[in-house]
């Protein structure tokens, strides 16, 4: 009876240990693709209007998205291209102020698209926010995971119209290609726990 009852047991936790199932990557409401090269709060870029010094310059944009241009007063930049932004300023300029502005815009920093990435990686930081940046990438500027990483259970988070979101990431699981990669957002932080085993 009680080799009938082990071998149960044994059988039990072989058919277990088969079922256990790979990490997946959770799955995240889609948002708006967002270029790394838009305008957003934080950034700074300067204008140079030719032959028009006074209103070339250095402008930060502001908490509200805006920049306060002299002579047009505040214009709105927050999701713009460079291009886009200098397009605007030489309309508005050449609507009532100058014949023919030439208009151009060099970013000095992007401040506003960032991503966090904390705990156990070699070094933990903020960086750039790049075009289509997966959580590999981030990873992988800070350094990658240290020896004690709970590397899949990484988790990220993001702010989703207003609300704090928390995801598991099977980040060890992706780089096997055993789950789907997870694409991050300007914003999002990254927390990479230590391993209790």
């Amino acid at each position: 009876m009680l080799k009938s009852i082990v071998a149960f047991m044994i059988l039990a936790m072989a058919v277990t240990s088969c079922w256990r199932r790979t990490p997946e990557t959770p799955e995240v409401k889609a948002h708006a693709y967002i270029p790394a090269s838009t305008l957003g709060p934080g950034d700074v870029f300067e204008v140079k209007v030719y032959d028009e010094k006074e209103l070339s310059g250095v402008y930060r944009v502001s908490s509200a998205g805006t920049i306060s241009f002299p002579l047009i007063g505040k214009l709105q930049v927050d999701g713009m291209t460079s291009i886009a932004a200098a397009d605007l300023i030489q309309d508005q300029l050449g609507k009532k102020y100058i014949r023919n502005p030439q208009v151009s815009i060099l970013i000095k920093e992007y401040n506003s698209k960032k991503v966090s990435v904390f705990g156990q990686v070699n070094k933990p930081g903020t960086f750039q926010y790049e075009d289509r940046m997966s959580v590999i990438k981030a990873v992988s500027m800070a350094g990658g995971f240290t020896k004690t990483a709970a590397k899949d259970d990484t988790y990220v988070t993001r702010l989703v119209e207003g609300d704090e979101k928390k995801y598991r990431v099977p980040v060890e699981s992706i780089a096997k290609a055993e789950a789907k990669n997870f694409m991050l957002e300007p914003g999002d932080i990254i927390y990479v726990p230590e391993s209790i085993w």
